[in-house]
């Protein structure tokens, strides 16, 4: 196997948190080598999709303190205290960096970048570019990096496994727990990567001083996702094999405004600009639900909401099942066309709905990953000489539940912070002449794998089998749960992983090979899925967006604490961290 070596930092994934880490190492040291892999073209990430915009107190009515308390209370007081003040902090400087390198934010008449209202916040403080955020953020991003000669990119490559060495990285890793160990020799670290370039299908090892993963989340487990379909979940599925904790993975945000018919988002600024939910009797029903907030309640609480409405017998129902309307008719067509060009434009393509004259159908669809991979203030795993940032990992500023926003300022200030941390890992350790004899063992196993798949007939269909996940996620591990319908679900899923090991590759050839592919990222979801569900199942309360119909309440004397789990012979291993508290104590949460 060839192997491409001298490099100092590996970035997997072209998305903000990917090409903010990158930008922040180059910045940091001209001299480091920077490699920047990316299952498809940088610009093509998810982030693209991301419409609303991100969050930071921008305003003198609005403080870090403000921001950083909605966001506790928002993850129902399971977020991290320390790292949700680090981030509050941070957010507003990256946006104006942000502003610097050319990203054009939309502006107040009196030339003030712009804020808009978003749900679950007091304030105005919702940064956004029209309704189009995450493409504007991503370009400028993308267009930044291209100005760092030591930066180099690997476009349409999928990395299929960490190597690991006992002489690989020891300086200032994480434990299992995510929080900070120095010095801890005792785990083999990471020194690189195994990856497919997807253009010839030639399998090929990278090495490194430090990884970071930065993946993005795993929203196509479910069928009804807001999720691109690159959200597979490499990044999780490739910490958790090599031997690093998942955190926090039973709570998994839906959004309740998705298009009926294809799942396609109708961002939330739809409704932070003063969009209604209507019910089937013209009621805007959140009346009941979130009298003081309505339409700009956390996320949790409306989908809840909606899904309350459907079972009423409140809702509408059509071919593509039961919704409710969103309706922003009485903006106007000149502020819609200003501040939501999007919103009209996918609900005329994908809905045939003109939303300046009709309502939208739309029900809840899974939309964020909120557990990921478990990391410490620095981005630091339990591995040493590996890094998260990004959706991809639990940073515990979401606890069980998002609010709206937060995501993107997340892989900027987070994205950069494991730049900064790479950058003085690899100022620390020296190259390492990793065992040639170890690394090519593994190299050769991952060989194997690849020909077995190649090399399987086996009659299953991956099709049928992704299929067949999805909708056991929607109906068992969705919105509402329960002991029964969890159990019920775990045991299909533990079906389908023995059905997949007899999924046969029709395709034998090595250029493109989307089958090859699409089957080796089924494997890895379905080792999250299974995380998810036992995690769900442990979890015997209600918190945010983990709801247990058979647990009505949140449960802090025995559940204020984060579950984490790894993998073992006997299956996924869940141990507990406490939740860090600086200021605020937990409270009823209410709006």
């Amino acid at each position: 196997m060839e192997t491409i070596s001298g490099n100092d930092i590996l970035i997997i994934g072209g998305g903000a948190a990917g090409l903010r880490a990158a930008i922040e190492a180059a910045e940091t040291d001209e001299n480091l080598k920077i490699a920047l892999v990316s299952k498809v073209y940088p610009t093509r990430s998810h982030t693209v999709s991301a419409e609303g915009g991100l969050a930071a107190a921008m305003r003198e009515y609005d403080s870090v303190e403000n921001h950083a308390y909605d966001t506790v209370k928002g993850s129902d007081f399971l977020a991290d205290q320390d790292a949700v003040e680090y981030f509050v902090k941070n957010a507003r400087e990256e946006i104006l960096r942000l502003e610097h390198w050319g990203c054009p934010w939309s502006r107040e008449e009196n030339g003030k970048i712009a804020v808009r209202a978003f749900g679950g916040m007091n304030a105005k403080r919702t940064v956004y570019a029209a309704d189009k955020t995450g493409f504007y953020l991503l370009h400028s991003l993308f267009e930044r990096s291209l100005l760092y000669e030591n930066i180099k990119r690997y476009d349409e490559w999928y990395v299929t496994k960490l190597l690991t060495s006992d002489s690989a990285g020891k300086i200032g890793v994480g434990d299992n727990s995510g929080k900070t160990s120095p010095g801890d020799n005792s785990t083999p670290g990471i020194c690189g990567i195994t990856a497919l370039h997807l253009k010839t299908g030639k399998l090929v090892a990278f090495t490194a001083k430090v990884v970071i993963l930065a993946t993005g989340g795993a929203g196509r487990i479910y069928k009804f996702t807001t999720n691109s379909a690159l959200n597979t979940g490499d990044g999780l599925a490739l910490a958790y094999n090599a031997g690093a904790a998942l955190k926090d993975m039973e709570f998994v945000q839906f959004h309740p405004t998705a298009m009926a018919k294809t799942g396609i988002l109708i961002t939330e600024a739809a409704r932070g600009e003063g969009g209604y939910l209507i019910n089937k009797n013209g009621e805007r029903f959140l009346q009941k639900h979130l009298p003081e907030k309505m339409e700009l309640g956390p996320r949790d609480m409306v989908s809840r909401a909606i899904v309350s409405e459907i079972y009423a017998g409140n809702s509408f129902e059509g071919p593509h099942g039961h919704y409710v309307h969103l309706d922003i008719r009485h903006l106007g067509e000149k502020l819609i066309d200003e501040k939501l060009p999007l919103v009209r434009e996918i609900a005329i393509s994908y809905g045939g709905t003109d939303p300046v004259y009709e309502p939208i159908a739309v029900r809840p669809a899974q939309h964020y990953t909120m557990g990921g991979v478990a990391v410490n203030l620095n981005k630091e795993t339990g591995i040493p000489g590996l890094l998260a940032a990004g959706e991809t990992a639990c940073s515990t500023i979401h606890g069980a539940n998002r609010l709206g926003s937060n995501s993107l300022s997340e892989c900027l200030v987070f994205g950069a912070l494991a730049g900064r941390t790479a950058a003085a890992h690899c100022h620390k350790t020296h190259a390492q002449k990793h065992p040639s004899a170890d690394l090519a063992a593994q190299m050769k196993d991952e060989e194997n794998r690849i020909d077995q798949h190649l090399k399987n007939d086996g009659k299953e269909s991956l099709a049928a089998i992704r299929n067949e996940m999805q909708e056991n996620m929607d109906h068992h591990a969705g919105i509402l749960r329960s002991e029964k319908s969890l159990e019920f679900g775990l045991n299909k899923l533990m079906e389908l992983r023995e059905r997949v090991k007899n999924v046969g590759v029709g395709d034998k050839s090595t250029i493109f090979n989307t089958g090859l592919i699409a089957l080796l990222e089924l494997e890895g979801m379905l080792l999250i899925c299974e995380t998810i569900f036992k995690t769900a199942l442990n979890r015997t309360e209600s918190r945010g967006a983990h709801y247990r119909t058979d647990f009505h309440s949140r449960d802090d004397k025995n559940w204020l604490k984060h579950q984490l789990v790894v993998k073992s012979e006997g299956g996924p291993k869940i141990t507990h961290q406490p939740v860090t508290i600086t200021k605020w104590l937990p409270s009823e949460r209410t709006y």
